[in-house]
């Protein structure tokens, strides 16, 4: 049962007498005697996971001489004790041989008895390993053909048989477990090859430095995976500072003497070696490298204690001298990086001392100026401390390095004061060119006078002013608007240059405030006003004035229009001082509207602004001015030049084509050419066209064309020839030669073509139709045309009619096989030979490009 045992997971048997094992066979669970010759029993498959349930039916049955030898079996079983059970089994890893070596012998009790053959089964006999065991059949000696790998295979599990030449199993199958002992064949191996660990000097003794770690492919619990760490050597080597614990492999300090400044590295080499460190176990090495890391025990000083440095008077933001301390801690780390203070001198906060990243030199700058008529000279004291904190030795070992630096202030001849640098004077908007005013005034800081002092423009944004040299007075050049962009609230500013006669300048800030002048009207700046008809009958309109308020609002409105219209359309209501409400009276339709406003100031000054009012069909007003977008965009689409001629010259050749072709054919029916099925595809062509078309377009031939019935499908029928033009069609129809459209419209004009599928003369109209006039008529018709198509003389189906195909460029030397077909076999291509001279000119040109 192998195969059933695949899809089930629960197994139940009617007769407990029985049982299924796990490799699919049945074996009995008690003594059974089948007294008739036969006996049947249910097994019931289950599988849980799909809810398929399978019944299997079992019948025994027992020959008459099998039966009598059994029942003389149970009689002789019944006197002996069994002793079929699993003998302990082992063979040593990567044994020697000789192979095949014998492993043991398993014997079944019942071989008094019986004729036993023994057979096992299970991994290293029919699965992977193959063929590493094997058992005799008759003597039950089992033996193993080759060496095994412990690390690969630690045991195998084999299942025993004992079975009788006529396969009865008088025995239970026999679990064999065969044990493969260890061997010691593997080397420990460390994690890495060379360890890299990090300890801080004068740690204390004991402290951990790391731990290393190793591995080892014997059989755990054995003296061949015990494993003892040692330290065979220590670079540089005395005094010994480092220790291996043997089991656990961590180092740790043996002394606090590790000093960084001294020794930065320390290289290990250690040791690992199984079967508990003893002589004969197998070892391995590695290297070990440990890093003394750095402490703050060692406090910068200064190469210097005294130094002397100079300054010029009213000088700022100088670099005056370089202070250089020494460190042996880690370079760039925090315990060797400077920390400056100035700890006495610095009450007026003149000057200010940072540290150079990259040097560690302290720089002593000034940023408040100093004057020599108040002090000549200033004492500095400068301390240095590190950027991370002290260890407990360094700071009791030695205090804080200080220096003291002696600053000198040197004489300097003082340039003008432009004092306040800001400076302001009124004038009023659009006073004449030519008015003078007062300007800015400097002053010389010894004399406290303004005598001397040259005075220079250096911005003016719009260039409305002149500066006098001497005074420093200005001249009005342009005219001045305090509503221009660069004056800014009211206020318009100039830069002015005051010198001194040695060259000295100093530089100030001329506001001139501009006084209004009622000079501007109001007006409303949103000129496009969008009133959604559905959901509003107004918009309000807001108007602005430059000037100040004093000369702005309240506003006055007012419609601004002679036409009538537009005051019987229009109103206006004001809502406050600058907005009012334009609203319609009468109800107007969607569109644009042109509505002039006057809005006055208090003043009586005022300007006309053209609204553009927008009645739209909208909720908001951003749904209108969306739609709006929409449609100025597809305006701006245009064709160029080029595009137009393309066309033009594609429609062109198109035109030239067609004509030629419909001359060929007259002329080749005029001379009893036959054409072949497959040139329709490349002289009909089916094409649209939006554009408003020429007059009627007459076929006068009859070549077969493409219909399209109500299924969609195309299929070439003798219907005539429909021409698509100006969004209708004319259409040539095929039903008789009194079942026409133009039956249904009255005559009409009418010619007459040959039908090669029904024979004889059929009228055609000729007459133009709409399209949906066309459709009404010719679908059911051109159904009806379609399936009487598909049938031969005898009314028989003819599959074999309606054929879609394309023209690859040559016809077929078999010619057409339908049943209408008007091409003989014996009929090729001989016709594009004889075309006439107009359309072999249309070939070699188009052949050309």
């Amino acid at each position: 049962m192998k195969d059933c045992l695949k899809s089930a997971n629960v197994i139940h048997l009617s007769d407990p007498d029985f049982q299924v094992l796990e490799d699919g066979s049945v074996y009995t669970t008690n003594s059974v005697v089948l007294s008739s010759g036969q006996r049947s029993f249910t097994i019931w498959l289950f599988n849980a996971e799909s809810q398929e349930e399978r019944e299997l039916s079992v019948h025994l049955e027992v020959p008459a001489e099998v039966l009598n030898k059994r029942l003389h079996a149970e009689k002789v079983l019944s006197r002996t004790k069994r002793r079929w059970a699993p003998i302990p089994c082992s063979m040593l890893e990567n044994s020697l041989g000789p192979f095949p070596l014998f492993l043991q012998q398993i014997q079944s009790d019942t071989a008094q008895n019986y004729t036993i053959y023994y057979s096992i089964r299970g991994p290293g006999v029919d699965r992977d390993p193959l063929n590493l065991f094997y058992v005799e059949r008759d003597t039950g000696n089992l033996y193993c053909t080759g060496p095994v790998d412990r690390e690969q295979y630690e045991s195998f599990q084999l299942t025993a048989f004992a079975t009788t030449p006529d396969g009865y199993t008088p025995e239970y199958p026999l679990t064999l477990l065969i044990k493969i002992e260890d061997e010691n064949d593997n080397h420990p191996i460390f994690t890495k090859t060379v360890y890299s660990f990090t300890v801080l000097e004068n740690s204390a003794v004991g402290s951990v430095v790391g731990e290393v770690c190793a591995t080892d492919n014997d059989e755990p619990g054995t003296l061949h995976t015990e494993l003892r760490y040692s330290i065979l050597e220590q670079s540089p080597s005395p005094p010994t500072l480092f220790t291996m614990h043997p089991t656990t492999g961590v180092i740790t300090t043996t002394s606090s003497q590790l000093d960084r400044e001294l020794i930065e590295k320390y290289q290990l080499k250690i040791k690992v070696q199984d079967m508990r460190g003893q002589y004969f176990g197998l070892q391995t090495t590695a290297t070990c490298i440990i890093t003394v890391g750095d402490v703050n025990d060692n406090m910068p000083t200064f190469t210097r204690s005294v130094y002397v440095t100079s300054v010029e008077e009213n000088t700022v933001d100088v670099e005056i001298l370089r202070l250089t301390v020494q460190d042996k801690d880690l370079v760039n780390s925090p315990n060797w990086k400077a920390n400056y203070n100035i700890l006495k001198g610095n009450e007026n906060g003149n000057f200010k001392i940072v540290t150079d990243p990259k040097t560690n030199e302290g720089i002593l700058c000034v940023v408040k100026s100093l004057d020599y008529e108040v002090q000549q000279q200033v004492t500095l004291q400068i301390g240095v401390v590190n950027e991370a904190p002290y260890t407990r030795e360094a700071s009791s070992r030695s205090p804080t390095s200080t220096a003291t630096v002696t600053v000198t202030v040197k004489n300097l001849d003082k340039g003008p004061e432009c004092i306040p640098p800001a400076q302001t004077v009124r004038i009023r908007e659009n006073v004449p060119a030519g008015t003078r005013n007062d300007g800015y005034k400097a002053y010389d800081p010894e004399t406290k006078s303004s005598s001397g002092i040259r005075y220079r423009k250096l911005s003016d944004p719009r260039g409305w002013v002149n500066v006098n040299e001497d005074s420093g007075s200005i001249t009005i050049s342009r005219t001045l608007d305090r509503e221009a962009e660069t004056v800014r609230n009211g206020i318009y500013n100039i830069t002015v240059l005051a010198l001194d006669a040695d060259g000295k300048s100093c530089t100030g800030t001329l506001g001139i405030i501009l006084e209004d002048v009622n000079d501007n009207g109001p007006f409303i700046p949103k000129q496009t006003v969008v009133i959604c008809k559905p959901t509003m009958s107004s918009a309000e309109i807001v108007a602005v004035d430059p000037d100040e308020p004093v000369n702005g609002p309240p506003f006055d409105f007012s419609l601004e229009s002679s036409d009538s219209e537009v005051r019987r359309m229009w109103r206006l209501t004001r809502i406050n001082d600058t907005a009012a409400r334009l609203s319609y009276q009468n109800d107007p339709s969607f569109g644009s509207y042109i509505v002039p406003v006057r809005v006055t100031d208090r003043l009586g000054l005022s300007s006309v602004t053209s609204l553009n009012v927008i009645v739209c069909d909208c909720i908001t007003e951003s749904d209108c001015t969306t739609r709006s977008g929409e449609r100025a965009g597809y305006a701006d689409v245009r064709l160029g030049p080029w595009a137009i001629l393309a066309i033009l010259l594609g429609i062109a050749l198109l035109f030239c084509i067609l004509f030629t072709l419909v001359c060929s054919v007259s002329q080749a029916t005029k001379q009893q050419k036959i054409l072949p099925d497959d040139i329709a595809q490349q002289n009909l062509i089916v094409s649209n066209t939006e554009a408003p078309g020429d007059d009627k377009i007459y076929s006068a031939n009859g070549f077969t064309t493409q219909a399209v019935g109500a299924s969609g499908q195309a299929a070439f029928g003798p219907s005539g020839a429909g021409v698509k033009s100006g969004g209708q069609e004319t259409i040539e129809m095929v039903k008789g030669g009194h079942q026409t459209l133009e039956s249904c419209r009255g005559a009409g004009y009418h010619h007459h073509t040959l039908d090669p599928c029904r024979g004889g003369l059929v009228e055609v109209d000729s007459y133009r139709h709409t399209y949906s006039e066309w459709h009404n008529f010719t679908q059911p018709r051109l159904g009806e045309k379609v399936q009487l198509c598909h049938e031969d003389d005898n009314q028989q189906l003819a599959q074999d009619y309606v054929l879609t195909y394309n023209y690859e460029g040559r016809g077929s030397a078999a010619g057409s096989v339908g049943c209408c077909s008007d091409q003989q076999e014996e009929d090729g291509l001989e016709f594009l030979d004889h075309l006439e001279p107009k359309f072999r000119t249309l070939a070699e040109v188009c052949a050309k490009r």
